[in-house]
């Protein structure tokens, strides 16, 4: 048992280092099967949200000392939730809960996306400044 949980921390940590090639091989493999490119491009988004918010918490938690990656983001995303529903229900007078993951969690590809570029720079100029000196 320990042999599998140590491989697919293993895995998910090569998959998470480089989030471009889990987006590229859902989106090729799965845009194979259902020949529909929106789709599959959605499905890669929503994939690989789930390695960058894993990536972007142990960036942050890096780069800052702190334990408060992940747990800011859950934070974000729920409020974001929030702000999303109180708009709809004001609009509409009514919520659809699906409608309202599916549009935080797409943004969330989007943020993530930018804070893992961001961050990892940081981290590499971190890295960089502290073997110079």
């Amino acid at each position: 048992m320990d042999w599998i949980v140590k491989n697919v921390n293993y895995l998910y940590a090569v998959l998470a280092v480089a989030p471009v090639i889990p987006f590229a091989l859902v989106y090729y493999i799965y845009g194979a099967f259902v020949k529909d490119r929106k789709k599959a491009f959605r499905m890669a988004m929503d994939i690989t949200t789930g390695l960058l918010i894993g990536c972007v918490a142990v960036l942050f938690d890096k780069i800052f000392n702190s334990g408060f990656g992940l747990y800011g983001i859950m934070l974000v995303m729920l409020l974001g939730g929030g702000l999303l529903g109180n708009l709809q229900f004001r609009k509409r007078g009514a919520v659809n809960v699906k409608h309202i993951v599916k549009v935080v969690w797409r943004l969330g590809f989007f943020a993530m996306s930018l804070l893992y570029v961001v961050l990892m720079c940081i981290g590499l100029g971190q890295t960089l400044i502290a073997t110079v000196y």
